[in-house]
């Protein structure tokens, strides 16, 4: 078997298990032999290819962040018009925080594991995809010509923190349907009267 090959499937067994992992028990409680033993690894293959505990915590958000992004596009994608898109990815956002993998990782974890550099990478790629669906709204005549830069970092900011809200609740159902009525309400409220 070429080595590269067994070297990708290494890494991938490593991510697979870790996000498992990080994704029920969480970061601090993932124990790194339990996790290699999982993946019928060693320590060693872990040091290899991530440099440790946190630097696989890192892939595994980077990875997580990957997916949720392109579930994201796939929704803007099949938007019948901008409008549509953009309200539509925002709903889809909060609704992902209901996602027990996404809660623990993205939500939990990330802001005491993670430097602000790597979550702040993260966020503004966030930022730049809320700005581009902006501009499109603004260009559509959609909502009133505005920075989308900065509508985005409050839209962004407001998400972020709702989705956090869904996260820690009790009931993560009955705090989205709240979440999703708030949402609408800011949401028609950036619209220009007809």
């Amino acid at each position: 078997m070429n080595r590269a090959i067994t070297m990708e499937q290494t890494r991938l067994a490593l991510l697979q298990h870790a996000r498992a992992l990080f994704g029920t028990v969480g970061f601090a409680d993932t124990v790194m032999d339990e996790l290699t033993g999982r993946a019928g690894l060693t320590r060693g293959a872990l040091y290899h290819h991530f440099g440790g505990k946190k630097g696989l915590f890192l892939a595994v958000y980077q990875q997580l962040d990957q997916e949720m992004d392109q579930r994201l596009q796939a929704i803007s994608a099949s938007a019948p018009d901008s409008w549509s898109a953009f309200s539509g990815r925002c709903h889809a956002y909060l609704k992902m925080a209901t996602e027990p993998d996404i809660q623990r990782i993205m939500i939990r974890d990330a802001a005491s594991v993670l430097d602000s550099e790597q979550i702040q990478a993260v966020r503004m790629s966030c930022i730049d995809a809320i700005a581009g669906l902006l501009a499109q709204l603004i260009g559509d005549k959609i909502i009133p010509d505005t920075s989308p830069v900065m509508l985005a970092r409050l839209i962004n900011g407001a998400l972020l923190d709702t989705a956090r809200s869904i996260a820690a609740s009790e009931n993560s159902a009955i705090a989205l349907n709240e979440a999703a009525q708030s949402l609408d309400l800011m949401l028609n409220g950036l619209r220009r009267s007809r």
